[in-house]
């Protein structure tokens, strides 16, 4: 027998339609392997005796009060339990179809299921949809309970009948190993020990197969590391903070920094103050690496033998639990990992019959309904398929306008991004005679022009508007190559800009630029010739940029090295009535971009 500290862990789902005894069967389960605590079951007795039966099990699980009075399961409880072979985490998820979202949840970490059909009513519409869903999430292990069986005499052809049609429907669901057990929640047969009154079923009991079926394996060992912030408490210190979504990270360790692909090693792991051998999932911890590497929210730190793909377009399936139907050619909001994305579904290949799990032609998705479709997005995500890999093979949809989830997708397929493509736009999906705006973004280096610019484009794209980003940086490296940092150059520097601003603000696009661009002589005349334009001042301490210092510039101007620095050895003129101020070192990027994009859609809407 394992030690305690030795014992595997196993997260398993249970699902299934309504009353078909979930509840009454976690509680069996946690009442018989003697883990309940005293003052919970005192309480349960309590709540049983006053709806006049002895020992409601449910009552351990349906712990809300609007679950109670309602009778129902409303949400996903999360309950824990151990044997001396292994620990358990429960997510018992509701039956209600409305809460199908829910069940999705449960199951996206979830190694197994436990499938509860009634025995008097057999394979139901959401028995499957549960079923399809769990084997979409990646579950391979499903244990299908048959229950109730108390209610049909533990009828062995009644049971016999229902794991017929079970696998007659999931026939199509490849790669999952089933197990059929007869059981009774209510009175435990089959639960914790066989039954002599199923005589006839010669299988083991539920928990004997929870305790022994194999655990999934970890799907993909590969590092991946999606860069939740960047931690600079002062200038001599850089650190990537994050959630360690799956591989084992350690120091010393090489590793491939997304999107640029500069490669490091990683120096440090950091848990608060303590340092780490290694880190692994779902460890949220700090890494430091031994390259200074210009690192944000969004980018990712991923093993440099096994790099995922870096994609504008990816093959999905997705469970669409808006009541609101999808729409193809609508901008919905993507969060994959850290990343929030613009995007549109711009084919649906098919969507599954529930009731036969065939692929059907269909213009849209409803609520509940599974399909798979082709995504295209603004800007590339760094992704593995689902099956894979499930913190880079998953995401969800978002509604730009409200904030509700729309979808949850498993990535199937992604299409490698080529240098500096983006989203297809038809025609279509313009708004019909934009007009043009120029968004001027101005501050120090590391005010966080950028990080605005980018947040701003992408709520923008998901209004149907069209968005262009002029970064400075990248202006610098194309068509500024020729041009260095003196007052003259920098003058050059700013009126090209403009001038590309004015083309495509006249064509109608929305153009966002970020430039620090330091003096208010240059800002006015890009202002004169473009005529459409508003002004954004990234207003954030010179203090405060320097312990960002993204690149270093501040510490190489300080130390000499680099001479006519901004800030440093020359002036910043700030804006003397900018139409916008940002304040970053006192406010959110969310609160930052809201008002730069409630600005741009009111300066659209008062043109006529």
């Amino acid at each position: 027998m394992s030690t305690g500290a030795e014992r595997e862990l196993l997260r398993f789902l249970t699902a299934g339609s309504v009353d078909d005894g979930k509840s009454t069967l976690i509680g069996r389960l946690l009442f018989d392997s003697n883990s309940i605590y005293d003052d919970q079951l005192s309480s349960v007795k309590k709540a049983s005796s006053a709806k006049n039966v002895e020992l409601d099990l449910s009552l351990l699980t349906d712990g809300l009060r609007a679950e109670r009075e309602q009778g129902i399961t409303i949400d996903v409880a999360y309950r824990y339990f151990s044997t001396p072979r292994r620990k358990f985490i429960i997510a018992d998820a509701p039956g209600h179809e409305q809460y199908t979202r829910n069940m999705a949840t449960g199951a996206s970490t979830a190694q197994l299921a436990v499938i509860l059909a009634d025995a008097r009513k057999g394979v139901l519409k959401q028995t499957r949809r549960h079923t399809l869903i769990a084997w979409l999430l990646g579950i391979r292990q499903m244990i299908v309970a048959v229950n109730k069986m108390d209610l049909v005499d533990f009828d062995q052809q009644i049971f016999h009948s229902i794991r017929d049609e079970f696998n007659d429907f999931a026939k199509s669901l490849t790669g999952v190993q089933f197990h059929f057990v007869p059981l009774s929640a209510l009175e435990g047969d089959n639960v914790i020990r066989r039954s002599d009154r199923m005589s006839w079923y010669e299988g083991q009991s539920l928990l004997h197969l929870l305790e022994t079926v194999p655990a999934e394996p970890a799907q993909n060992e590969a590092l991946r590391f999606p860069v939740q912030n960047v931690v600079r408490p002062n200038q001599d210190f850089r650190g990537y903070a994050g959630q360690v979504g799956s591989g084992v990270v350690r120091p010393g360790q090489e590793v491939v920094a997304l999107p640029s692909g500069q490669r490091t090693t990683v120096k440090e792991i950091l848990l608060h103050t303590q340092s780490l051998a290694e880190a692994h999932p779902p460890q949220s911890v700090v890494l430091t690496t031994t390259d200074h590497i210009d690192l944000g929210r969004g980018d990712m730190l991923v093993a440099s033998d096994s790099v995922p793909t870096v994609s504008t377009r990816v093959t999905a399936y997705l469970i669409w639990m808006s009541h609101a139907p999808l729409k193809k050619d609508t901008r919905y909001l993507v969060k994959h990992t850290t990343k929030v994305v613009c995007g549109r579904i711009n084919r649906l290949n098919h969507k599954i019959d529930i009731n036969t799990f065939e692929k059907l032609e269909s213009d849209s998705l409803q609520f509940n309904e599974i399909g798979e479709v082709q995504l295209d997005l603004h800007t590339s995500i760094f992704c593995d398929p689902y099956q894979r890999n499930r913190t880079t093979g998953s995401f969800i949809v978002i509604d730009p306008f409200n904030n509700d989830t729309l979808a949850a997708g498993m990535i199937v397929e992604a299409t490698a991004a080529l240098a500096g493509e983006a989203i297809d736009e038809s025609a279509g999906s313009r708004v019909a005679q934009q007009h043009g705006l120029t968004v001027w973004f101005t501050g120090l280096s590391g005010a966080g022009k950028t990080t605005i610019c980018r947040a701003v484009a992408t709520e923008l794209l998901a209004h149907g508007l069209q968005v262009e980003v002029i970064d400075g940086d990248v202006i610098r490296n194309y068509l500024c190559k020729d041009l260095g940092f003196s007052k003259h150059d920098r003058d050059e520097n700013i009126r090209r800009i403009a001038f590309v601003a004015q083309l495509l603000t006249r064509n109608g696009t929305i153009v966002l630029v970020s430039a620090i661009s330091p003096y208010r002589e240059g800002r006015d005349a890009a202002r004169k010739s473009i005529s459409d334009f508003v002004e954004v001042y990234v207003s954030t301490p010179l203090d405060v940029c320097e312990v960002r210092d993204p690149k270093d510039l501040y510490k190489k101007a300080r130390s000499g090295k680099i001479h006519g620095f901004t800030g440093i050895d020359d002036p910043y003129e700030p804006p003397l009535a900018a139409e916008i101020v940002c304040n970053t070192d006192r406010e959110s990027t969310r609160e930052s971009s809201s008002k730069v994009v409630a600005s741009v859609l009111e300066h659209l809407s008062s043109k006529p």
